[in-house]
């Protein structure tokens, strides 16, 4: 049975670009420059920027067809995943290495959206939501929301190649640099230290450390913006946001909370690997 607040809304119309933002096609302002550039249509008629979506309305991106019905107002989620070495943030692999999206509980509808990528070996805290709007607000650069890592290394560290690392280098795709590094202690050959960027470049952590002919030997993420990865919380396993939590989190993000009654959801916290 549809809540009160779907039905409100099929029946009044949605902003195109608030509903596909919701599904994660992209952001409202992607979607914006795309229906000004005529490439969206409702009913075979090219839509304009103030165009709203009603029940049993066919929608086209690129004259390819888009069940937009799936990301009708519903209650956002959000979980944090504790991804271990070996999976990949993808939702298949033709090369069949284990996916992240296989560990997590399916939805009736919408679908799941990583807020960010982790490389396959790298571990560490993965943010994924059924809002594609708000995942959207979290990875846009403009955001520079914080990442910040656990690393461990080989070798010692000179105090020049840190200042070196918090100045800014050069790497293939542009300068980058960590905005804070700090030791974490290590004895013998492996030292630990935390670092935190505010871009989601590919393998940037990793590249950093690269440039100076450091040996990256562990990567872990541990914090997301806001959002920290609980220490009881084990590999394959995922934490769900509380109302509270996810309240801000919105605001975190730049966005309106959502009201309690549309936000209920099924009591769900800490999962066990596998579970559903």
């Amino acid at each position: 049975m549809k809540r009160e607040a779907d039905t409100h809304s099929l029946v009044d119309g949605e902003r195109i670009q608030k509903v596909l933002a919701r599904g994660g096609i992209g952001s409202r302002r992607e979607i914006e420059r795309w229906i000004e550039e005529g490439r969206l249509k409702i009913n075979g008629k090219t839509v304009g920027l103030g165009d709203r979506l009603k029940d049993g309305d066919y929608l086209q991106v690129n004259d390819r067809v888009v069940h937009w019905e799936k990301f009708v107002e519903q209650p956002t989620r959000v979980l944090l995943y504790h991804k271990p070495v070996g999976e990949i943030v993808t939702r298949r692999d033709p090369e069949g290495r284990p996916v992240v999206f296989s560990r997590l509980p399916k939805l009736a509808v919408s679908r799941w959206i990583s807020v960010g990528r982790l490389d396959i070996n790298t571990s560490g805290l993965l943010l994924v939501t059924n809002n594609g709007e708000l995942a959207n607000r979290l990875m846009h650069p403009s955001t520079q929301v914080e990442r910040e890592y656990a690393v461990r290394i080989l070798g010692e560290v000179s105090e020049a190649t840190l200042a070196k690392l918090k100045q800014g280098v050069e790497l293939e795709d542009g300068k980058a640099k960590f905005d804070d590094i700090k030791f974490f202690g290590g004895e013998g050959a492996n030292k630990w230290y935390n670092v935190i960027v505010a871009e989601g470049r590919n393998r940037l952590v990793r590249r950093l450390w690269e440039s100076q002919e450091v040996i990256v030997s562990r990567l872990m993420r541990v914090r997301y913006g806001p959002v920290v990865l609980p220490e009881r919380l084990k590999a394959q396993s995922f934490y769900e946001l509380t109302d509270k939590e996810l309240e801000l989190l919105f605001e975190f993000a730049g966005m309106a909370a959502e009201k309690p009654a549309l936000n209920a959801k099924p009591e769900s916290k800490a999962y066990k690997p596998g579970k559903r």
